[in-house]
């Protein structure tokens, strides 16, 4: 009985589910919030994603992976998509998707770069450019369920108009530090030159390492690449570190 039961699970995750955006919201100057209504949603974990799929009228098909930005909350999920200028789906899914409109979603997808709320050790996030959502999605499951496990984020961006759920994360969580890093520029009078992550910014704003945190690292293959190798000079356990890497669209 169990295993059927675990059968009908993954059936159900790896079928197409027609979903419906219901909302859009701006995140930054080039990003928007999907909100998308998923009849049949069988849940999902902080820091896992969606496959999505878009069929054209004269039936040409093409799918791309999003990552999930929204704590689980029934039949809601939350995708937030950054545009690129060149991309085939992006620029489609930013600026022409109306209210109304329907693509599929299949998932949810991953088992290992998820935070659950049972976890207690310190938690480090560390997050490029539009790397940030699934970790924006353990920041939020954490506040929904009252945790009170720590968390630090330490977020690299280009500059102040490409950053992420800004609003929401100038609100304050307890228990969650924020850190800011610009690559390009900066607000005025930022006390960090523009500049990428170093190992000064990770031990001066993650935790040591003989705390043993999870450190769960989203971004670009060169972020991430960068970033993980870095924790592991300051001694943090590689097995300590979860990564997740999107390709150049983010």
């Amino acid at each position: 009985m169990a295993g059927a039961a675990v059968s009908r699970r993954l059936g159900d995750r790896l079928r197409w589910k027609t979903a419906r955006l219901v909302d859009r919201r701006v995140e930054s100057a080039v990003a928007r919030t999907l909100v998308f209504e998923v009849p049949d949603w069988p849940g999902h974990q902080a820091g896992q994603h969606v496959d999505m799929r878009l069929t054209a009228e004269d039936g040409y098909s093409t799918q791309r992976s999003y990552s999930l930005a929204s704590a689980p909350d029934g039949e809601s999920v939350e995708l937030t998509v950054q545009r690129v200028d060149d991309g085939e789906v992006s620029p489609y899914l930013t600026d022409d998707l109306a209210v109304g409109d329907a693509v599929e979603l299949r998932g949810p997808v991953g088992g290992w770069f998820v935070w659950r709320p049972e976890q207690k050790e310190p938690v480090l996030l560390v997050g490029g450019g539009s790397g940030l959502v699934p970790l924006m999605a353990m920041i939020r499951t954490r506040r929904a369920v009252g945790s009170r496990t720590p968390f630090r984020l330490v977020y690299s961006v280009r500059s102040p108009e490409y950053q992420l759920f800004a609003a929401e994360l100038r609100q304050g969580d307890p228990g969650l530090d924020r850190t800011y890093l610009y690559t390009r520029s900066t607000p005025p009078q930022w006390p960090r030159a523009p500049g990428h992550l170093t190992a000064s910014d990770l031990s001066g704003a993650g935790w040591p390492p003989d705390f043993e945190p999870t450190c769960y690292v989203c971004g670009s293959t060169g972020f991430v690449e960068w970033a993980a190798g870095l924790l592991v000079a300051l001694g943090h356990e590689p097995g300590r570190i979860r990564t997740e890497r999107f390709g150049p669209g983010g």
